[in-house]
């Protein structure tokens, strides 16, 4: 195994390191001000900060000493103009980079290795397990959700060029690389305005129709071929889920018309990609008895397409049908010739449909509450007393609404706008099917009646019983949540109606599971155990009640939010744990860096794929904990749960983050349409913040403090008790215990203590910093002790390298932002002095979108 790793880090240090020196060059001759001084200047700001930090030196201190030894600028005008195309070049630095990895993607990466399909292909026929394959795949399927992307700093164009880009450097076209890099030089990367919910779908259509389009007919296409009738067209494996558009939890600017206008958006989309497809095949297949029949489809899906007015004809099975037709007509009477084209483009209708991703609606469930009192004192369809009621009287209330309501005479636009929501789903589900709009998911579930009060809610739109086709989907987020999740699912599952609700969806109950939250709410450890238990009750109450239940997890990029290398941990669960499906969030910068180019995408989702497949075939992996291994788990929670808490409920714990990091400036960075506080005007505080700018800031601060916080203290804990040698044992038979401990590595690899050191001796906020930078220390000597490594992700040399040379390019960046937040905070001492203000916020705004592309995964 060495050999490869060994062969594939110089591959990386060939085709990413050396190559990015020497395009880096190619930097000087961009078109910026005085661009020949920038590039020079910023390699001597970078030693001078490494130098700097390495003495001990503060940013302000570094920064200072940087003008005073290096240039003749004294005016804080010239100097801040200076660190402005500092900020500019190191963006672009970055974008280089980025793509230069995903050019060398398939060198660094075994597209044929372990977690791959072909992999795959090998592990049954040596286990002769097809039979037990055929079964797995009549239900089994990966369902990738793209989520709104609140931390994707690069607009559509850039994201275009570093797709060329890349395919450039492949090709080693020098010339083409130096236009791009130019092209580079004058496209903004600074978004003016806040997309709306309609802007942020549209950027991620260019995924659906440029990545997951062509990677998933791949894959289909490549299970159908080497596994003949394992494979059925109603369970296609790949399938893509949506929330731009549709997430309306907290965003004020999603309403049901925009819900409609994105859905068709994604019909318009797939149809286009469908009609340049069949466009393509009328090229090959000119034979005699296929040629008209082509012809005549590619008429239909124009018609459909371009013709103002025209109603909707087509469907997902007419399609299919004379693509089968095609086929058999090429199999029987012109050998078979092109047939692979029409197999490739019967896997993506399979795949696609009409919808291309089925689009999820998601409200906090506040809001329903809200909505039912208005509703019954509003109208009779709910007694007038409803909200003094207990929970099962509304429940009984609920369920006997026995007709529709008008919106409109309810007062709040809000309100109104839910119950509208609820009907444009049914009008969705007739122009895209229903796998276009079927699932309805509550945040904040925290009971039985919080189901209720969203099938009441179809009730009231004039859904039907017997026909309301929608799966209701409860989101259980904070570690009480989790842990009462088990008592809410019986309670439903005991309802009579609900019941008899999913005895007409299959007996499938989809349950989601939010990380992020968890993550904030009780640290690290707590978090994902707390996850692993839940999903373990969740599944055993499931079966009791002939409920198929299938997890839904909500996770984010980074290791903090349930990121990091998130195969592993389907690969690790255990068998007292549901695995029908996968189905699990793809956000922020893990859209374009896990899923950017066709290779990425396709290798990164046959590892999912590979991992719920070989998680129930082959019983020879050791994956189910023991009853001493999660008793060993708990302990290790409980103590990670305690060490979290005395952080978190340091009096000045959210103050320190709001003073030290770029926290407060999410908001006006106009990435994303969602506000980062879900109570825009309450004081901060933890409940109301999002879990995007908070696990964010701390990223930009280089502490990562929700990603290992608290792991130290609890692996200390279980050491003093003489638990070590259970813990050795544990890592070294536990892939969950492993996977967890890895991605808590990576966090901690990509932290820089030094950056923040001056603030330990600050009067007010030392003692927290101090706090966390023990923390860090204490989880290095615990981790590097039960691994046996020498340093964090030794074991992952292609993934420390490529993460030691990112941090290094936004080291220039990391200092001008704590140097511009340190201005800041004397300009706020000074209340006589507002000048530069706008300029300091402009720079700390600015650093934030380089510092987050170059994380991949930091937020």
């Amino acid at each position: 195994m060495e050999a490869p790793v060994n062969n594939s880090l110089q591959q990386f240090k060939n085709l990413v390191g050396t190559k990015f020196q020497l395009y880096n060059s190619l930097f000087t001759s961009l078109p910026f001000h005085r661009v020949e001084k920038t590039g020079i200047f910023l390699s001597l700001f970078l030693l001078h900060c490494e130098e700097g930090y390495a003495r001990g030196n503060s940013p302000q201190t570094i920064m200072d000493s940087f003008f005073e030894q290096y240039t003749t600028y004294k005016d804080e005008q010239q100097r801040t103009d200076l660190l402005f195309r500092f900020v500019q070049y190191a963006e672009r630095q970055v974008v280089l980079f980025d793509a230069l990895e995903d050019a060398a993607f398939r060198h660094i990466r075994d597209l044929e290795g372990a977690g791959t399909l072909r992999h795959l292909q090998s592990e049954v026929i040596q286990e002769q397990a097809q039979a037990q394959l055929k079964e797995k795949l009549e239900h089994f399927s990966v369902r990738l959700v793209l989520t709104a992307h609140p931390t994707q700093f690069y607009p559509g164009e850039v994201l275009g060029i570093i797709n060329d880009l890349a395919r450039a450097l492949v090709e080693e076209n020098t010339s083409e690389v130096n236009m791009y890099l130019q092209q580079l030089g004058k496209t903004p990367f600074f978004k003016k305005e806040k997309p709306s919910p309609y802007d942020e779908a549209i950027s991620l259509v260019w995924f659906l129709e440029n990545i997951f389009y062509r990677a998933g007919g791949r894959i289909l296409s490549f299970l159908k071929a080497q596994f003949p009738g394992a494979v059925s067209s109603k369970n296609p494996v790949i399938r893509m889920g949506f929330w731009p558009g549709g997430d309306r939890d907290g965003n004020p600017f999603v309403n049901a018309a925009i819900t409609v206008e994105v859905a068709a958006a994604l019909r318009a989309s797939i149809m286009r990609c469908y009609f340049r497809e069949v466009r393509n095949l009328k090229r090959r297949l000119t034979f005699k008895g296929v040629e008209n029949v082509v012809a005549a489809l590619e008429a239909k899906l124009s018609r459909n397409l371009f013709t103002a007015g025209h109603k909707a004809d087509i469907s997902r099975q007419e399609i299919l049908d004379t693509l089968a037709d095609i086929r058999k007509t090429i199999v029987e009477q012109h050998n078979g010739l092109f047939v692979h084209l029409v197999d490739n483009l019967i896997s993506k209708v399979e795949i696609f449909g009409l919808y291309f991703t089925s689009l999820d609606v998601r409200q906090d469930s506040s809001v329903h509450v809200a909505l039912l009192d208005a509703v019954a004192d509003k109208t009779d369809a709910l007694p007038k007393d409803y909200a003094s009621l207990d929970a099962a009287a509304k429940i009984k209330a609920l369920l006997s609404i026995s007709k529709a309501i008008d919106p409109a005479v309810l007062e709040n636009p809000l309100h109104q706008d839910s119950l509208r929501t609820v009907a444009a789903i049914k009008q969705i589900q007739e122009t895209n099917g229903e796998e276009g709009c079927h699932r309805y998911i509550i945040s904040h579930s925290t009971s039985e009646l919080n189901v209720m009060e969203v099938y009441g809610m179809f009730l009231l739109s004039g859904w039907q019983r017997e026909s309301m086709t929608i799966d209701i989907v409860p989101l259980f987020e904070t570690i009480d949540d989790l842990r009462h999740a088990g008592q809410v699912m019986k309670a439903l599952y005991e309802n009579a109606e609900y019941r008899e609700h999913l005895r007409r969806r299959d007996c499938k109950q989809t349950i989601m599971l939010g990380f992020s939250d968890g993550t904030k709410d009780g640290g690290y450890l707590m978090a994902n155990w707390s996850i692993y238990k839940a999903k373990e009750e969740l599944t055993r109450i499931s079966k009791e009640y002939d409920v198929d239940v299938v997890f839904f997890d909500g996770r984010g990029g980074p290791p903090a939010r349930g990121g990091g290398k998130t195969h592993q941990f389907y690969a690790s669960m255990g068998r007292n744990i549901a695995n029908q499906e996968i189905q699990q969030t793809i956000q922020g910068q893990t859209i374009s860096s896990n899923f950017g180019t066709v290779d990425a995408a396709q290798f990164n989702m046959e590892q999912l794929v590979h991992a719920g497949i070989t998680n129930e075939l082959f019983s020879s992996r050791e994956v189910t904990l023991t009853r001493a291994e999660e008793d060993l788990l708990q302990s290790l929670a409980d103590a990670g749960y305690a060490a979290y808490n005395k952080l978190k409920n340091h009096p000045y714990f959210l103050e320190y983050l709001d003073h030290a990091s770029p926290l407060r400036y999410y908001a006006e960075a106009n990435i994303g349409s969602r506000p980062s506080k879900r109570n825009a005007n309450a004081k901060l505080n933890l409940n109301d913040l999002r879990a995007v700018p908070y696990v964010g800031a701390w990223s930009q601060l280089k502490q990562n403090v929700p990603g290992y916080y608290g792991v130290g203290s609890a692996l200390q804990y279980l050491d003093e008790q003489g638990k070590w040698p259970e813990l050795e044992h544990l890592y070294q038979h536990s892939l969950f215990f492993r996977t967890l401990l890895d991605n808590c590595e990576m966090a901690m690899k990509k932290s820089y203590f030094p950056l923040t050191a001056y603030l330990a001796k600050h009067p007010q906020y030392g003692e927290v910093w101090q706090m966390i930078y023990d923390e860090f220390e204490l989880t290095k000597k615990f981790l590097l002790r039960l691994t046996g490594e020498s340093e964090l992700m030794e074991a992952s040399p292609i993934d420390q390298l490529s993460i030691q040379m990112r941090e290094r390019i936004v080291l220039p960046l990391l200092t001008t932002q704590q140097y511009a937040l340190t201005r800041l905070r004397e300009l706020d001492a000074d209340p006589n002095n507002g000048h530069g203000r706008e300029t300091y916020e402009k720079l700390i705004m600015r650093c934030s979108f380089g510092i987050i592309n170059a994380g991949r995964n930091s937020a």
